[in-house]
């Protein structure tokens, strides 16, 4: 594979960079994260990687608790993905969470780090929970987009791609990607990142038959009790999923066979 010139790769942000979706409890998740150090460990071998992502976190956590220690490590390559658990509150607020990102993304490529994002897909697509985010999502992604811009930051744009709200590439709550939803992210960064052989991350997958309509409602029960229920109530009780959880890899070590499944 074609050399690159980054050797500190750290990640940070919620349960996407975590990985949930791609693993389990029992096994310990993946990601597209992982992934990624995995594609860039073919083209530069004395790869480290450190992920410091927490689930359940809104950007401003993720600013409080992630940044600095992101920093310390003094990486050349930085992915910053925020903004999610934000945009599904009730409370959401563009302004507030883009000066997070925004101060995450001057100070980091201050530092001299490459740093990259990503855009988010229409969720409403996927999930009943997010049908009414739409106009939250683009309006997010056009700021993240501008503040990119302003600091030299690389941007994976799923928005525009439909294969991004294909449901195959989602895990059964619809929120998270699944494994091959990870290895797309993973793929469509590096390509962002200028790695040569992804072009092709936002192929469509063959078509699928249409579902019968008893099928879907089916689906979409099972969701509300297995999925929607838990969050609701959670946010009720003011609880996260990331209370009392550490980041999976908070140091940078260097990328091997036996990283690619870490504990939880």
């Amino acid at each position: 594979m074609t050399p690159h010139p980054y050797t500190r790769y750290v990640a940070i942000g919620d349960s996407q960079t975590e990985g949930i979706g791609d693993g389990d409890e029992a096994r310990g998740y993946r990601g597209w994260a992982d992934r990624l150090a995995e594609l860039l460990t073919e083209g530069q071998p004395d790869l480290t990687y450190a992920n410091l992502a927490v689930r359940g976190k809104v950007t401003a956590q993720i600013k409080a608790e992630q940044l600095a220690p992101a920093l310390a490590l003094k990486p050349d390559l930085v992915t910053v993905v925020a903004g999610m658990n934000d945009l599904l509150r009730p409370g959401f607020d563009a302004e507030h969470v883009m000066t997070d990102i925004e101060e995450m993304f001057a100070r980091l490529t201050e530092s001299g780090a490459q740093v990259a994002t990503v855009t988010y897909p229409d969720l409403g697509k996927l999930s009943p929970l997010a049908r009414r985010a739409l106009p939250r999502i683009v309006d997010l992604n056009t700021r993240l987009r501008a503040a990119a811009e302003r600091h030299g930051v690389a941007v994976l744009d799923v928005f525009p791609h439909p294969v991004t709200t294909d449901p195959r590439l989602w895990s059964q709550d619809r929120i998270h990607a699944g494994p091959l939803g990870h290895a797309r992210i993973a793929s469509g960064m590096a390509h962002t990142l200028g790695l040569p052989g992804h072009e092709n991350w936002s192929a469509p997958l063959p078509p699928l038959a249409p579902a019968p309509t008893l099928r879907t409602l089916s689906a979409d029960a099972v969701w509300a009790m297995g999925f929607l229920g838990p969050w609701l109530w959670r946010r009720l009780r003011g609880r996260s999923s990331g209370d009392g959880r550490t980041a999976k890899r908070p140091e940078l070590t260097p990328w091997t066979d036996q990283a690619r499944n870490p504990r939880p």
